[in-house]
């Protein structure tokens, strides 16, 4: 929805000339995160260079459900529960920060943010104690919320957790206005320009870099900071740390009167919603469906599911917009921000934002930035990429990299079983002779087959039905169906994609 009206029309990337090949500190992704980082790194004089391999806001930023929350889900449950109260205060502080900016930058700059209670709710009698050890956490980390048994929503409420006075907006004029000032502190973007390798070079970085158009050179750094969603870069093994998560979201037009306030349920299946001001009327928005990236067959339905629950609580609903979003779950449940190995801050990383990247991601950017410069916020500390924090994750990394080991064993015996030219009704692997295995699409009635091999770690990918893009099981990188390359931590199309 945020995306939409922009897509039209867009002015192709401007190229990157080759005298302004070297930066400072470049900045790799042109979301909420890596904007305000460079940003703030303009304002205190660097020489800050923005690659964005796609275009601006075409990742999460672009593709969210844009709450500016404190209120986060089950999430303070998860942390108080794992680390103790201190550091809920801590994560809670890092968030309170990065949403003040966010909403301060809009005040100033007469962008739209709404001001909503959110609340975290039981749509069954089975949730309730879900939603009430949320409560508990909420108030053991500072936050003032209360409980409340009632609402004035058409659908199932058993009762929820309510923080007053949060917010909501369209993240992209935000962007625009981030984009505007970097320029005018003397930073530059460069959109279409995708980073595939970074080494280091004397006392910098050398990072290799390829255009959509095919082009390859070097860009020169000082420092990067890699705000991708997942680091483009194997180093630190942070696609071990996290697990990909892929969730869903419909706009409709309503017709009377749309519910006010930010839900997202406590129990499953996940049922979140929000209103967003429209040119013609506000929209409802209402997300859900989510599953571990590659890892479920057929989401399509999931997705309907969802759709059929929206029209059947909000009769005569007309879906406006659909799109889905991709989120990185920790393993110890708190964000990795600071360098990509310890010791060096040459390359540092901003991940694990767990679906609430807005709050999150402008925490993440203060802690980079005052990292870079020389300061100081006591919150980071939570923020860590290393940290002792990470030994509770242990056992959730086991079973994550178990389930990697099974979906790459299953990726490649699978198709085997599948042997023939028969091309799936919409996508799949298949085997010729065995061990020959292709990965056949039909889009719009057009026929795509490209290797099902990802380049990254060498996994088997899975047809999505509902984004029509093949998924990677292992670590969540995403391409189109014609094997082009669509979100990491891979950095190459599939084989056999055109150039």
């Amino acid at each position: 929805m945020w995306l939409a009206d922009r897509a039209e029309g867009a002015s192709p990337p401007k190229p990157l000339d080759e005298d302004k090949r070297s930066a400072d500190v470049v900045v790799v992704g042109a979301g909420l995160t890596g904007l305000i980082t460079a940003v703030l790194l303009a304002r205190a004089g660097k020489d800050v260079l923005v690659l964005e391999a796609l275009s601006v806001g075409a990742g999460a930023t672009g593709n969210t459900t844009a709450k500016i929350s404190l209120l986060q889900h089950t999430k303070l449950s998860k942390i108080v529960g794992k680390h103790g109260p201190k550091v809920g205060r801590q994560y809670v502080e890092g968030n309170r920060e990065g949403m003040e900016w966010l909403v301060q930058r809009c005040a100033e700059h007469g962008l739209s943010v709404q001001r909503e209670d959110a609340l975290t709710y039981a749509q069954s009698a089975e949730g309730v104690p879900s939603a009430r050890e949320e409560l508990e956490a909420c108030r053991a980390a500072g936050l003032d919320v209360d409980w409340v048994d009632d609402a004035d929503v058409p659908f199932p409420f058993h009762g929820g957790v309510r923080l007053r006075d949060q917010a909501q907006f369209d993240p992209m004029p935000l962007l625009d206005s981030l984009i505007v000032e970097l320029e005018e502190h003397g930073g530059r973007l460069a959109q279409g320009v995708r980073v595939q390798k970074v080494t280091g070079r004397g006392q910098g970085l050398a990072m290799h870099v390829r255009t959509a158009a095919g082009d390859e050179f070097e860009v020169a750094a000082g420092q990067c900071v890699l705000a991708t969603g997942i680091p483009i870069l194997d180093r630190g093994g942070f696609f071990a740390r996290l697990k990909p998560q892929r969730s869903y979201c419909l706009a409709y037009q309503v017709p009377g009167d749309i519910t006010r306030g930010m839900y997202i349920s406590a129990d499953s299946p996940t049922r979140s919603l929000r209103y967003a001001p429209a040119a013609n009327g506000d929209r409802l928005i209402v997300g859900g469906a989510g599953h571990p990236v590659g890892q479920q067959k057929g989401p399509a339905s999931s997705v309907q599911e969802l759709d059929a629950w929206a029209k059947l609580h909000f009769p005569g609903a007309v879906q406006t917009h659909f799109w889905s979003a991709q989120d990185y779950s920790p393993i110890d449940e708190l964000p990795y921000v600071g360098p990509i190995l310890p010791g060096s801050d040459k390359i540092l990383v901003a991940t694990g934002f767990d679906k609430w990247g807005m709050t999150n991601g402008a925490a993440a950017a203060l802690a980079l930035t005052s990292r870079i410069l020389g300061g100081r916020m006591d919150w980071a500390q939570t923020f860590a990429s290393w940290s002792p924090h990470e030994l509770s994750g242990i056992p959730k990394a086991m079973q994550i990299n178990a389930e990697v080991g099974l979906y790459m064993a299953r990726g490649w015996v699978t198709p085997v079983t599948r042997i023939g030219n028969r091309t799936p009704d919409s996508g799949g692997v298949v085997s010729g002779p065995p061990w020959n295995l292709e990965a056949r699409s039909v889009v719009d009635g057009v026929e795509h087959r490209v290797s099902p091999v990802c380049p990254h770690l060498g996994g088997i990918v899975n047809w999505n039905d509902a984004d029509q893009a093949w998924e990677c099981p292992l670590h969540g990188s995403r391409f189109a169906p014609d094997g082009t390359l669509l979100e990491g931590p891979a950095t190459r199309d599939l084989t056999g994609a055109p150039d």
